[in-house]
């Protein structure tokens, strides 16, 4: 066996891998401490404070501190566990770290990533076409004004995009001769940077959103509640959250997960409806690519560090709102080595005013 592959060692070789991995929490609210946590428990975390700077003209403008505390629930526990032989055992630390840490570590990341991505159901401001991706300018700029006409700060907004999004942005010509401007940085690292003041990357868990049960036939909308939820006759089928629907001229997003029963239901809208949105066909919109574009504020990663495994050789380690573990145990009746890492996080969409779905 080598000496060298303690839970120690490989805890703090797989924590810095793991970090230059994450996309999407490296751009957003980090919550962190050192308590140690299990999957399930439910934490209370503070909301960042988001202020808009005014012009002084002779008199204060007084503006509300928007913060408070939200339940977040640390419900995701990201895990590989592999199998070590001999082989893997005898390897040095450097041919370890190649072999076995980082494709684990890569595999978590990809899973985080994903996860605090599927935030965007929470989001139900949206500009662009389902099915068209995005390809020009006027799709950046429309999403960067809809966080300008939510008075989103202006530092720290990022956009996250497809790889198909991306790849469009990245033959604009605009965006091209970045080097008439002195920097060609963006191209060499093949992202877009900073355009209409968003810092753009991309990744390849931004999810598409899709209904495997979505209605069927004509759709009315006829009558709507007090808490804002809109009546629609029709057939069968289920609305998701994050689906969109267009109702006369105007466009909504589904707030709940609601299933036709009797040909009716009960659906929570954004916008909320008015009398005039009464007695119109409701049009599905379907599938569409949800890339994100919002301030640092709009989401929170909530991590805690897990308990060192009881019984087995276990070790933690956290750095910079980041913790893993690394567990390793023997089995004596099937004599293999098992190495399990994995870290406990949550997600939190805290401001969803302050981001905007670009749709492809």
């Amino acid at each position: 066996m080598n000496n060298f592959l303690t839970t120690k060692t490989i805890a703090r070789e797989a924590l810095p891998i793991l970090e230059s991995n994450l996309v999407f929490p490296a751009l957003i609210h980090k919550d962190f401490s050192d308590d140690f946590s299990k999957q399930g428990d439910t934490i209370q975390v503070r909301k960042p404070p988001v202020y808009n700077a005014t012009e002084f003209d002779g008199e204060i403008d007084i503006q509300d501190i928007k913060e408070g505390e939200v339940l977040v629930k640390l419900d995701k526990i990201a895990d590989v566990s592999v199998e070590l032989t001999a082989k893997e055992m005898a390897l040095n630390a450097e041919d370890f770290t190649k072999q076995v840490i980082e494709p684990a570590m890569v595999a978590i990341a990809e899973k985080i990533n994903a996860d605090g991505l599927s935030l965007y159901k929470d989001v139900p401001y949206f500009y662009g076409e389902p099915g068209v991706e995005p390809s020009s300018l006027t799709d950046l700029a429309g999403g960067a004004k809809i966080l300008n006409d939510h008075k989103a700060p202006l530092v720290g907004r990022s956009g996250v995009w497809s790889t198909d999004a991306i790849a469009n942005f990245q033959v604009l010509p605009a965006l091209v001769n970045a080097e008439k401007c002195g920097s060609t940085e963006a191209l060499r690292e093949g992202s877009i940077g900073r355009v209409f003041g968003v810092d753009h990357y991309f990744s390849q868990q931004t999810p598409v959103h899709s209904n495997q049960n979505e209605p069927k036939g004509e759709m009315m909308i006829y009558g709507r509640d007090a808490q804002g939820r809109g009546f629609i006759s029709g057939e069968e089928g289920t609305f998701c959250k994050g689906d969109m629907l267009k109702i006369g001229d105007k466009l909504f997003t589904v707030m709940e997960d609601v299933e036709f029963y009797d040909n009716d239901c009960q659906v929570k809208l954004f916008p909320a409806l008015v009398q005039e949105d009464m007695d119109k066909k409701v049009t599905y919109l379907g599938t569409h690519t949800a890339n994100l574009m919002f301030h640092k504020s709009a989401f929170g990663f909530v991590t805690r560090p897990l308990e060192p495994a009881r019984g087995a050789d276990s070790y933690v380690t956290s750095y910079n709102g980041l913790s893993v573990r690394v567990t390793m145990d023997y089995n004596i009746a099937t004599k293999k080595q098992t190495l399990s890492i994995d870290t406990l996080y949550g997600f939190k969409t805290l401001y969803p005013e302050l981001a905007v779905r670009v749709l492809g």
